[in-house]
């Protein structure tokens, strides 16, 4: 344990090192060509079937450049020149509590906690430690494609509660489903996604103690995929085994810097375990695995960013939501037949082409050939996300600009059409424009939208 000593002695070092210090990474206007960098999202097009000059949306990474004082943090370490085996000290736990503690009200203990390289690693320790192969576990979908891969490379059986889209244009969850398919599937495992990937929702209290009691009821161990904590625009994300002490003893809380700082590379995850049971279980998966400590450079960025990074999160996190704005003002000025899912967190935002009455072929044709983009198609994410696109609006506002408007370029004419004949009224210039694809490309979002708007509501 710290001694209050030392860890005064510590905060005033760290405040010594950072007078002359500032955060320097706050432009996200800028862009950062990320080519020729071994780059998941832009190196490898072609090597995934996709055309060479699509422009890339899709993978959960962010365009930004990380916080300075992580960037800081690095260089240090790396003048250094050695790299040996490493592992987190005492202000590497006081860093990840200190920011969980503020941004979630979550008071966590040391021995709850169990690094790991990343969350997905979690998810597939959780089920070789926690379920037989044949067993079922419980999904929502649509829902971050990885859930179903763990489990179906590990042989165990999926179940979905699927989530449903509301008339309020938001996913809600079918409790009575929910608890059914657990009763009769007999279900060991649940994986919950809070903020949910890729529909942008964030739970409530209530729906979280709803489904925390039906777990708890029926002896279901959970994990609680949190990655996408620190991106909540509307609500409050509510940490689901901080909800109750039940919860607690039952939950595996999976969290880690990555999504919040940019620092998916760096795999460097924190898994929080009370139940010593459950750690324990999940500890002889991971020595198992033949793994023992976090990457060097991992532990270092974790540690800065939570100590260091507060500016540029909320600047961030601005910059970001300004972004989903836009995204949404664009889709319903000019994209008809397209709906954007009410967002409440994460920077992935889930748009609903449905409406077009394209085919999945075709759809694909739209987005990847026509459009020339790179986004997640909804179908890797459940049957339920046939129709869909997931979208990363975490970049640059003219990266954004420019997805967007490639959209617009490609919507079939006869969407529009099909979009107005409902109104009173049709201009003459309208239906000429309309039957004039060119002009309609060019010209429609100006001054047509604008039009309908009156007339109709979308």
């Amino acid at each position: 344990m710290i001694t209050n000593h030392r860890r005064q002695k510590y905060i005033t070092s760290r405040r010594n090192q950072r007078c002359d210090m500032a955060e320097r990474n706050l432009d996200f206007d800028k862009i950062t060509d990320r080519r020729n960098t071994n780059c998941l999202k832009y190196d490898f097009a072609v090597k995934r079937g996709m055309p060479e000059d699509v422009l890339p949306l899709w993978v959960a990474d962010m365009d930004f450049q990380t916080s300075s004082y992580v960037q800081d943090a690095l260089i240090k370490q790396v003048q250094h020149g050695i790299f040996g085996y490493s592992d987190g000290q005492e202000s590497y736990f006081e860093a990840v509590k200190g920011w969980l503690k503020k941004h979630h009200d979550w008071e966590v203990q040391e021995n709850w906690l169990v690094k790991t390289p990343g969350i997905v690693m979690a998810l597939a320790l959780s089920v070789k430690a926690y379920t037989d192969p044949e067993d079922a576990v419980l999904i929502q979908s649509p829902v971050y494609y990885p859930f179903s891969a763990v489990l179906s490379d590990n042989g165990r059986k999926i179940v979905s509660s699927d989530i449903f889209l509301g008339e309020d244009n938001r996913y809600h969850i079918d409790f009575a489903d929910f608890e059914k398919k657990i009763v009769e599937e007999q279900v060991k495992l649940f994986f919950l996604c809070n903020p949910h990937n890729p529909v942008g929702r964030v739970w409530t209290k209530e729906e979280l103690e709803t489904i925390g009691d039906i777990c708890y009821r029926h002896h279901v161990i959970v994990v609680s995929d949190e990655i996408h904590a620190d991106f909540v625009f509307q609500g409050k994300h509510q940490v689901f085994a901080n909800l109750k002490k039940e919860y607690e003893e039952m939950t595996i809380t999976c969290t880690s810097p990555g999504k919040t700082f940019n620092l998916a590379g760096l795999q460097t995850s924190n898994i929080f375990i009370p139940n010593q049971k459950l750690k324990n279980a999940f500890k002889k998966q991971l020595a198992a695995a033949g793994y023992s400590q976090l990457n060097a450079a991992g532990l270092v960025a974790c540690e800065a960013a939570y100590r260091d990074g507060e500016e540029w999160y909320q600047a961030m996190k601005r910059y970001v939501a300004g972004n989903i704005a836009f995204t949404k003002e664009f889709v319903e000025k000019n994209l008809p037949g397209v709906n954007m899912v009410e967002h409440e967190g994460t920077y992935l935002v889930w748009l609903d082409f449905n409406g077009l009455g394209l085919c999945a072929q075709e759809l694909e044709d739209l987005i990847v050939h026509k459009a020339k983009l790179w986004l997640d198609s909804g179908r890797i994410f459940g049957k339920c996300g046939r129709g869909f696109q997931r979208i990363n609006v975490a970049c640059p506002r003219s990266t954004l600009k420019e997805a967007l408007e490639r959209i617009a370029e490609v919507l079939p004419a006869d969407t529009i059409l099909m979009e107005v004949k409902t109104a009173d009224a049709i201009p003459l210039w309208l239906v000429q424009l309309l039957s004039r694809e060119k002009i309609y490309k060019t010209s429609f979002s100006k001054y047509g939208t604008a039009w309908l708007q009156k007339q109709r509501r979308f």
